[in-house]
């Protein structure tokens, strides 16, 4: 099991990074060969196979995640100014909690739609006319911005982010997260290398805005030993104990 509370994932540490960078660098090689085949057999099946992961794929899309926590962050934000006491708490740490939300989904989709951009290769939708592996870089369309995923990204990066502020959640959305992001294959969107970088933009950005707000003392803090703590959420337990009262 993943421990949430490690500055990096998978060992990572300023030793480790060029190996990483080297394995992924790897593992995409090895899914390149299987892109074309995997892609267009999964688009093959029959529709009764293909009709779960449509159902599913939707999740990928960041809007859910990112209109709801920026609307909380500034009505919460705003709603700090007249309250006092309790409920001024109950506001800032509710701003907080959203801004984070905001960012660790945010950020690693902005870098994703940056590098699709840039990078600018073909979906499988092009397959038959200009290969698996056809770029137009910078400036193209929808068409043309595979690499990486963004979907893939998005599920990823909500599974850590809600899951550094409440662990018990980290499971069931990582599964769902791989799910949605295996969904990008049958459903003629991405090749597996697509996926596979998404999601490693996903998880990798997640942290980044973790370890940044740790920095800040903001929501987490770093112990001496490097871990990043989730300070504990006083007003919203004070919520919780009121309610049931």
């Amino acid at each position: 099991m993943i421990d949430l509370q490690k500055p990096w994932p998978l060992g990572l540490d300023r030793r480790t990074w060029p190996l990483f960078l080297v394995a992924i660098l790897v593992i995409l090689a090895a899914l390149a060969v299987i892109d074309v085949s995997a892609s267009r057999g999964a688009i093959g099946w029959p529709d009764a196979w293909r009709a779960p992961f449509f159902f599913i794929t939707d999740y990928g899309l960041s809007e859910w995640v990112l209109v709801p926590s920026l609307v909380l962050t500034i009505v919460a934000g705003l709603a700090m100014v007249p309250l006092k006491g309790f409920w001024r708490s109950i506001a800032s740490e509710t701003a907080l909690v959203s801004a984070f939300v905001l960012a660790g989904v945010g950020i690693p989709g902005l870098l994703t739609n940056l590098l699709k951009r840039l990078i600018g290769r073909g979906r499988p939708v092009e397959f038959d006319s200009a290969g698996a592996f056809s770029f137009h870089n910078v400036f193209n369309d929808w068409t043309y911005q595979s690499f990486p995923s963004g979907h893939s990204a998005t599920a990823l990066g909500v599974a850590f982010t809600i899951g550094f502020v409440w662990p018990r959640t980290f499971i069931p959305l990582l599964i769902v997260g791989l799910l949605v992001a295996i969904s990008r294959v049958p459903v003629g969107m991405h090749y597996p290398t697509d996926v596979f970088a998404g999601c490693v933009v996903g998880m990798l950005g997640a942290y980044l805005v973790r370890n940044l707000f740790a920095r800040k003392d903001w929501l987490f803090h770093q112990q001496a030993d490097g871990r990043m703590v989730r300070k504990p959420l006083v007003a919203f337990g004070q919520l919780f104990q009121r309610a049931r009262a």
